[in-house]
């Protein structure tokens, strides 16, 4: 994972995959993962709020994310730092901090000390 943000009702990340391994596979299985583990923690602590989620679809009782999220490669190194000052500038915009560092659900702060307080965070070198 080279860069992420949480926001309120959205994700953004940045992350470099394997060769052995497809973009649609990783994204697919990452969003199911996460939406159960979502789900799992609404059942035990917000059944009500769940229920916010629940869909009328034959393969599915909740959706937690977009059915078709947005993905793009980020092939050139003036492409990934628009990309990655993006989600960075993204809580300061909705004016949930005054500089990005300061949002906790980030990795802009490793991006300005280094200090990885995830354990998951790798620069990219362009």
């Amino acid at each position: 994972m080279h860069a992420f943000v949480l926001m309120s009702n959205h994700i953004h990340l940045i992350w470099k995959i394997k060769p052995d391994h497809r973009p649609e596979n990783v994204q697919r299985d990452f969003l199911k993962f996460t939406g159960q583990q979502i789900k799992f923690s609404m059942q035990k602590t917000n059944p009500g709020f769940l229920e916010l989620f629940r869909v009328d679809s034959k393969d599915r009782k909740y959706q937690l994310w977009e059915r078709n999220p947005y993905s793009q490669a980020l092939w050139t190194a003036p492409v990934y730092l628009q990309k990655l000052q993006y989600i960075h500038d993204n809580p300061v915009k909705k004016g949930f901090c005054k500089d990005p560092e300061d949002y906790h659900y980030s990795s802009a702060l490793f991006y300005e000390t280094g200090k990885d307080n995830w354990g998951f965070l790798e620069k990219y070198d362009i």
